[in-house]
């Protein structure tokens, strides 16, 4: 079973609130899913790199544990063709066409550490915060860093945004491999920041990795959410830097161990903050 028939399997099972918010280039549905109820709000996104499929898994764990106080929304896999790819190679591509200009961008058979969507593009690129001036940009089709040919170009950007203003949450959260790191800030207000660093603080404390800025990234969505939104937002780099791309099962095990209360953490940290 592959992770995207497998976040499939466990949507149509889940008893609880539930929506597709958009399909990705090839169709596929961006499932998400809602736990616990009122505010504060999170929205929790996984796997918007293919080859970091293994998340997607993480966001199943975090539902069943709950969130303890608030409510979060879980988009578990954002970017299901480029799981797919990392997991099945060009044959997951809808036609011959889109298997051949796949391959020719690619440059081989093994699609095994490609992060881009169906039409090569880099979805933590792609959003309209800075577009374009991160220093590992590219502006040509390719299997990671390519910004595409404007913001938000893609289907899968478009609608994670669309769904995030739509539920206005108070913070978010989104998962990546790795290195065991976390990023929240991209030049926040002194207010802001010393709002976000305390929730920083208590996801370093609940995950046990450190606090880092990312100098010259730019078009995450991280970075929206924190430049338009004007809300807490963090990125969450999980599992050991020396282990390999892409993390398959044998690292899922510590991957969950380390983050598992980290949503739950997030949403009763700011609730002791609204009071």
């Amino acid at each position: 079973m592959d992770i995207y028939e497998e976040i499939t399997e466990f949507y149509r099972g889940v008893q609880a609130e539930k929506r597709v918010i958009g399909t990705s280039v090839f169709g596929r549905n961006l499932y998400a899913f809602r736990m616990g109820e009122g505010r504060p709000v999170c929205i929790a996104q996984y796997a918007i790199h293919g080859r970091e499929w293994i998340t997607a898994r993480l966001a199943l764990a975090q539902f069943r544990l709950g969130t303890g106080r608030g409510s979060a929304w879980f988009v578990p896999l954002v970017n299901p063709d480029g799981a797919l790819l990392c997991q099945r190679g060009r044959e997951s591509a809808p036609d011959p066409i889109a298997a051949a200009e796949l391959l020719a961008v690619n440059g081989s058979e093994d699609f095994s550490l490609w992060k881009a969507n169906g039409r090569a593009v880099d979805l933590n690129v792609n959003f309209p915060a800075d577009w374009g001036r991160g220093k590992r940009n590219v502006r040509i089709p390719a299997g990671e860093n390519y910004i595409g040919p404007r913001p938000l170009s893609e289907p899968e950007t478009r609608a994670l945004k669309a769904f995030t203003e739509e539920i206005r949450p108070d913070l978010t959260i989104s998962y990546h491999t790795k290195g065991e790191e976390i990023y929240w800030y991209y030049g926040q207000s002194l207010t802001a920041c010393a709002r976000d660093k305390k929730l920083a603080l208590a996801l370093s404390a609940s995950t046990g990795y450190p606090l880092c800025r990312a100098p010259g990234s730019t078009g995450g969505y991280k970075d929206w959410c924190i430049a338009a939104l004007h809300i807490p937002a963090f990125t969450v780099e999980a599992g050991r830097d020396s282990l390999s791309h892409p993390l398959g099962d044998e690292a899922y095990a510590e991957l969950e161990e380390k983050n598992l209360f980290s949503v739950r953490t997030l949403l009763e940290t700011c609730a002791a903050g609204m009071r």
